[in-house]
């Protein structure tokens, strides 16, 4: 089921030497779906929620009749929640909660000289509009993983969108309660690109801005969009880059596993099906200096993704073009390798795990030893589920709370201070042809120079 790569006898130690282009790797082209959904984000940006509405009925079969979710329907939701659902939800936001509230930073004030301070600010971005995806699964553990370093970092108005499902028009009900549980009340049933143009352009439209609108069709834009999305959601958020502000583009899911001789077949093919299990282009792909443990894992593929639920969406994956066994040489080989791949997940399952795995440089995310699974941080372990994905470890993170913090400095100089430096400060306008520059700091000493 899973195409053999064999990096074995090849060195990528060396300057210029790069395993990327033979790593399996799912193929997304969001510049196409760019284009494909242009027309729409921009139907939205002028004609606002009538654009939203014709998409939403287009693309999800829902004819809304209003964009927002009441707020008793999300009470309801979450009193209609199953008891064994709501207590891993709680312990999840709880766990999810511990973790984020160690992540805040402090304002901290540098003095540069006698008289000159810099003081660095961190402030919460002001309304933040959070996707939460509804495709092939519902994603409550998603509102979570959103709101809670967002509420962290002090964000005072959050939104949450979801798309409708087509029995109830209204997103899925574990959605709305973990948006209960977690005190977010403004929720709006619009999913795709014309969410993200909706919360990046507001639901107003250009062509009549000062139009009532009913509070229920009425979503003010905001300043920040995160959240996982599919292609289409991707590409708007790419459209819409720079109105707004975006966590990443996120790509189709994907599992690294770095492993020997030690693992256990049963457990990394588990882990392998557990990811594959989410698209048909999520990426699993293994990474071991074992053909016993690369065969082993095989057979135990066989049996378990022919009785797991999704088996057809699962094989799709596993067989795809994006996911693989790589064999190579060493664990230590195998590190350059995870390391080129910068997988959104990766677990090491190998001896002294935590020893490799302190060595790792790209990864969105890594589980260390047997009884540290990738589903164990999707939902539970206290960590962040929204992570980089196609290789952006190698550049960015995974949300945080500093995903919706800005840093901002406070600079104070007083008269003595700014005297002492003043002649650098002309010497470098006048090197950069910026003479205004410099006469902006001397013009505060001329009546002294005049005397």
């Amino acid at each position: 089921m899973l195409t053999r790569i064999d990096l074995r006898g090849r060195d990528f130690a060396g300057a210029g030497a790069d395993p990327r282009t033979l790593l399996p790797r799912a193929q997304l082209d969001v510049s196409q779906a760019v284009e494909q959904i242009r027309p729409l984000v921009e139907g939205v940006r002028v004609h606002g929620v009538e654009a939203i509405r014709e998409a939403t009925h287009r693309f999800d079969g829902v004819q809304s009749q209003s964009l927002r979710v009441p707020a008793e329907v999300i009470k309801e939701a979450e009193q209609a929640l199953e008891p064994q659902v709501r207590a891993a939800l709680l312990e999840a936001i709880a766990r999810t909660r511990k973790v984020h509230a160690d992540q805040r930073r402090t304002d901290h004030t540098t003095q540069v000289v006698p008289g000159g301070t810099v003081t660095e600010r961190w402030l919460p971005v002001s309304r933040v509009g959070l996707y939460v995806p509804g495709g092939l699964a519902v994603y409550p553990s998603t509102v979570v993983m959103n709101v809670v370093p967002a509420q962290a970092a002090g964000v005072e108005s959050l939104v949450v969108v979801s798309p409708p499902q087509r029995e109830t028009g209204l997103p899925d009900a574990r959605v709305l309660a973990a948006c209960s549980l977690l005190g977010v009340d403004e929720v709006y049933g619009v999913g795709g690109a014309q969410a993200v143009a909706m919360l990046a352009y507001g639901s107003r439209g250009s062509a009549d801005p000062t139009r009532e609108l009913s509070p229920a069709d009425d979503c003010a834009p905001v300043d920040l969009i995160t959240g996982p999305g599919n292609v289409w959601v991707t590409a708007a958020k790419r459209l819409v880059r720079g109105v707004v502000g975006i966590d990443a583009e996120a790509g189709p899911t994907e599992i690294a596993i770095l492993a020997d001789d030690t693992a256990d077949p049963a457990h990394v093919a588990a882990d392998l099906i557990s990811q594959a299990e989410h698209d048909p282009m999520a990426a699993s792909v293994l990474v071991t200096d074992s053909t016993a443990l690369a065969e082993a894992v095989d057979a135990q593929l066989a049996v378990r993704v022919a009785r797991t639920k999704h088996s057809e969406r699962v094989t799709t994956a596993l067989s795809g073009p994006q996911s693989g066994v790589v064999l190579v040489d060493s664990v230590e080989a195998g590190l350059r390798v995870v390391d080129a791949y910068a997988a959104e997940h990766l677990e090491i399952q190998t001896r002294d795990a935590r020893a490799v795995a302190m060595r790792v440089r790209n990864a969105g995310a890594i589980f260390v030893g047997a009884y540290a699974p990738v589903s164990l941080g999707d939902y539970c372990a206290g960590s962040n589920h929204v992570l980089p994905t196609a290789g952006c470890a190698r550049h960015s993170s995974g949300l945080s709370v500093q995903s919706f913090l800005r840093g901002v400095h406070i600079v104070e100089y007083d008269e003595a201070a700014l005297r002492e430096v003043a002649h650098h400060v002309v010497a470098l306008a006048n090197a950069e042809d910026l003479p205004a520059h410099g006469e902006a700091v001397t013009a505060r000493f001329e009546r002294e120079s005049a005397a």
